[in-house]
């Protein structure tokens, strides 16, 4: 009998080593290299035979036509607004998160909707057929119409979808589905690529829309070769704190529409439900007469949402003081504490900051630096902020406050809930104030401005 060969993958890029070590040579990640076997060159020859077909003829891409991508609506105007309008024909979906975050409710709630109109199948690779059908139970859902197939064999899936061909398909999860061409564990690198691959082959041969559940790492990851995302044509990633209420999605990547946009979700005994006014809930406890507090108008896509920031500044009783951001970039935070002792005279070398978007929400624009150095200095001074204000705008390390993008809808969205007064980049001025009869607006250009506007009439 011939010996099995085996091979050393890095989970973080795929790479293959003939020996362990501790450290990969592709990406330099430590402890990442797992033992798996290897895959003869005779069975990789005879994979690439029976994928290879009749190859497309080159045009040239002037002559090429170009269409809008019909969407097909999935019965959730969040989850709509993320993909861009809806599902499309032909598309692989990857859909990340923590475990018990709802991404096997939400889409068992898709087909369910779907299955009126749709022909649907949802593959269950974790479940038994009883347990997901008492989940639909549980959340009162009608499963007339969806078909499902309790099966972890890629081979018996890509059979099952070929047969059937659904309009809508749900792969959950793809860490647990293997190919018997492979002679390694479910949830490897090279069973996650090679199940990855076929799926997305067939779902563009035979216009099938895919939806492909993925576990996460500890660091929140997707769990499994890098190569995953690169390969399907959206990425969805669930976030939220499984002790609150409220979940979002929001698209990393996406082929068919625009990136970045958020879904707000809020968990019910029934499931999953769209929230239409996400900042209603932000803004739920806020207090405009908290020192520490205020108010920012913060673009998520084509979204404008109204988060509190919540700053608290207090003695450091320690030889290094602590900097801590829940939602918001913390090495970021430590620059505009630089920034602020610079050019506002307040000492916080021996200050604790600490600080917290409040929602579980998370912020990486940078639009949210003036919002924050303007709570820091108002938890600071105990001095609350004008109330009924909102603030916007990114910091340079020299002091100045830089414009930032749409501006124009961010003061749409704070004159409609109700807010007054608006601190905002003097170039984001709008040109014609009386467009906002209800908000006083003023434009800053430097920290010393800012704080002058936020603190003179407090």
């Amino acid at each position: 009998m011939a010996k099995i060969k085996t091979q050393y993958s890095c989970t973080e890029c795929g790479g293959v080593s003939p020996k362990w070590q501790g450290k990969c040579p592709h990406c330099g990640q430590w402890n990442t290299l797992t033992e798996e076997t290897a895959v003869s060159s005779d069975n990789t020859a005879a994979r690439f035979r029976s994928w290879t077909g009749q190859t497309a003829a080159i045009q040239e891409l002037a002559s090429v036509a170009a269409e809008e991508t019909p969407r097909m609506p999935c019965g959730n105007t969040e989850l709509d607004r993320v993909l861009g309008g809806g599902l499309v024909a032909g598309a692989m979906i990857l859909l990340g998160g923590d475990p018990g975050i709802g991404k096997s409710t939400l889409l068992l709630q898709i087909l369910s909707q779907l299955a009126a109109t749709q022909k649907v199948l949802y593959v269950s690779g974790e479940e038994s057929a009883a347990q997901v059908a008492l989940r639909s139970q549980r959340l009162g859902l009608s499963t007339n119409g969806v078909s499902l197939l309790p099966e972890i064999r890629l081979q018996a899936i890509l059979h099952a979808l070929h047969q059937e061909k659904p309009a809508v398909a749900v792969i959950d999860s793809i860490q647990t589905v293997y190919s018997e061409e492979i002679n390694s564990a479910p949830g490897s690198v090279s069973q996650v690529r090679e199940c990855a691959a076929q799926l997305t082959r067939l779902a563009k041969q035979n216009g099938i829309t895919i939806i492909v559940v993925g576990h996460v790492t500890k660091d929140g990851a997707i769990a499994g070769p890098r190569v995953l995302e690169h390969i399907v044509d959206t990425v969805l990633y669930f976030e939220g704190d499984s002790h609150s209420n409220y979940r979002m999605i929001r698209a990393i990547k996406n082929r068919f529409g625009a990136a970045n946009e958020l879904g707000v979700f809020a968990m019910t005994d029934k499931g999953l439900k769209g929230v239409a006014n996400p900042s209603a809930i932000f803004l739920s406890g806020y207090r405009d007469d908290v020192a520490g507090s205020c108010v920012l108008v913060t673009q998520e896509g084509t979204r404008s949402l109204l988060v509190e920031i919540q700053a608290l500044v207090s003695d450091a009783h320690g030889f290094t003081p602590k900097r801590l951001a829940v939602g918001l970039d913390q090495n970021r935070l430590a620059m505009l504490i630089a920034v602020l002792s610079r050019y506002s005279g307040v000492v916080f070398f021996d200050q604790d900051v600490f600080l917290n978007a409040v929602g579980g929400v998370k912020i990486i624009e940078p639009a949210a630096d003036l919002a924050v150095m303007l709570a820091m200095l108002s938890n600071f001074k105990n001095r609350p902020l004008p109330p009924k204000t909102v603030i916007f705008g990114e910091v340079g390390l020299s002091g100045e406050v830089r414009p930032v993008a749409r501006g124009q809808e961010r003061l749409k969205e704070a004159e409609k809930l109700g807010f007054t007064c608006a601190i905002i980049p003097k170039a984001n001025m709008p040109k014609n104030t009386k467009d906002f009869p209800k908000l006083n607006i003023i434009g800053v250009s430097t920290v010393a401005d800012a704080v002058s506007a936020g603190f003179q009439a407090a």
